[in-house]
């Protein structure tokens, strides 16, 4: 089932506490924004800090392949965190949700700047890091479906695109502040601080962030749909056990829907970071630091587009819009070794630009698009899980199967891989239903 069957919220629904939308706004984009900041500067620390602290030394490869499988750990938590906080979602409410995981994703993070390293605990610091990196995920995977239904259900119907893609600028806010942060502390500290203690400061200033989040969420009702579900006792007992034996099909689907837009994002930021900081002739040979500057530069494009292509969504239909984006996606795609391997900083620039802008122009809509495919009964559960699933599929690999084809066929063939991941989301999007006009 690929659209929501759930009947439109009638005059009774209207008596029920509802949200401003500055409310709205605000509690949808802070919550996303905080969890990516977290997720981000792990992703940061994994490269450059943990081998050195967390691993045994000796061997830095190894250390730093170590510290990468963490990195991992994160992905496939996710799912697992969508079907829990899926399960609450939808039989308790997105409310309390949002705030649990939200509070996983904010104390997981502090918790990682407080560990003792690898000299002091021994082998109990990975462990605990590992642990902790799981907890990332698990809030990650429950916070993103939780914050696109607080702000679609809250909507208009004609404009629940451009609501939704409200969390969708997390993404950017938390990778710019997040690389930002790191690059100030780079600038103001000496390498040996950085690596001593420097490095923990983002980890406990999201102890900060949390707080004013969950004021923020605190303060929020219900939203009136589920509210609407929750007063006539229609919620089901098992949400993830009524997602796959009824909506299989749209689950299916809106995996394969998000899978190019994954794809491209770590292909954008980890790929593209690895490839222009490694020296030539495998890499670009930028410093870090300068590169880093640059996909900032980029990022703020992809921010710029993500309410622009919400806006195109609610205009001309959700699968219209993402048909011409994927399509688009896959020009861009063949276009690698001409830009990214130039060694022009010009044409690198270039290609951060438009590979970010056709990001964030493939994110915004998916705010709506995901939520739209589930009845409000299991819609938690069922827009978090493609979610966060496509992470596996698409996230989870992309940098490490980018670096393998560049190193050994060339960049052509990277781009001929995220070209073949767009053509599976195209054919998923040929294959769905328009859902601008479903009532949630």
């Amino acid at each position: 089932m690929q659209a929501s069957i759930t009947q439109p919220v009638d005059s009774e629904s209207e008596s029920l506490p509802t949200n401003s939308r500055s409310k709205v706004i605000i509690a949808s984009l802070v919550g996303t924004a905080i969890e990516f900041f977290d997720f981000y500067i792990y992703a940061t620390a994994a490269v450059i800090v943990f081998p050195h602290i967390f691993f045994p030394q000796g061997d830095p490869t190894a250390a730093t392949l170590q510290s990468l499988a963490t990195f991992a750990i994160a992905f496939i938590a996710r799912p697992i965190g969508s079907a829990v906080f899926g399960h609450f979602g939808d039989r308790v409410g997105r409310k309390v949700t949002l705030v649990a995981s939200l509070l996983t994703m904010g104390i997981s993070t502090v918790v990682i700047g407080l560990l003792p390293g690898y000299a002091t605990i021994g082998v109990f610091a990975p462990l605990l890091l590992a642990l902790a990196r799981f907890g990332q995920g698990l809030g990650l995977g429950g916070e993103w479906g939780g914050a696109a239904l607080l702000a679609t259900e809250n909507a208009p119907a004609n404009k629940r695109a451009l609501y939704g893609s409200f969390p969708q600028l997390g993404a950017p806010i938390g990778f710019f502040f997040a690389n930002g942060m790191f690059l100030l502390l780079s600038w103001l500290l000496t390498d040996e601080q950085f690596i001593s203690w420097g490095w923990r400061i983002p980890f406990l200033l999201s102890a900060v962030l949390v707080l004013i989040g969950l004021y923020v969420r605190v303060s929020l009702h219900e939203t009136p749909i589920f509210a609407k579900v929750a007063k006539a006792g229609k919620q089901v007992r098992i949400p993830i056990g009524t997602l796959f034996s009824k909506h299989m099909k749209a689950t299916i689907l809106g995996t394969f829907i998000m899978l190019a837009t994954y794809t491209l994002f770590y292909i954008m930021t980890v790929y593209s970071l690895t490839y222009g900081t490694t020296a030539p002739p495998l890499g670009l040979g930028y410093t870090r630091n300068n590169f880093l500057l640059m996909l900032m530069l980029g990022v703020i494009g992809f921010g710029l587009l993500v309410p622009v292509a919400g806006q195109m969504a609610d205009s001309f239909g959700r699968r219209k819009t993402m048909i011409g984006v994927t399509m688009l996606m896959i020009v861009f795609a063949l276009s690698f070794p001409t830009l990214l391997g130039s060694g022009s900083t010009v044409l690198v620039m270039a290609f951060l630009v438009i590979g970010f802008i056709i990001m964030g122009m493939t994110f915004g809509p998916m705010g709506a698009l995901l939520p739209e495919l589930f009845p409000t009964e299991v819609r938690y559960t069922g827009a978090s899980f493609s979610y966060n699933f496509a992470s596996i599929l698409g996230a989870s690999v992309a940098p490490y199967i980018a670096t393998w084809l560049a190193t050994n066929y060339g960049l052509f063939y990277v781009g001929l891989y995220l070209a073949s991941m767009a053509t599976i989301t195209l054919i998923a999007l040929l294959l769905s239903k328009e859902t601008r006009h479903e009532s949630l």
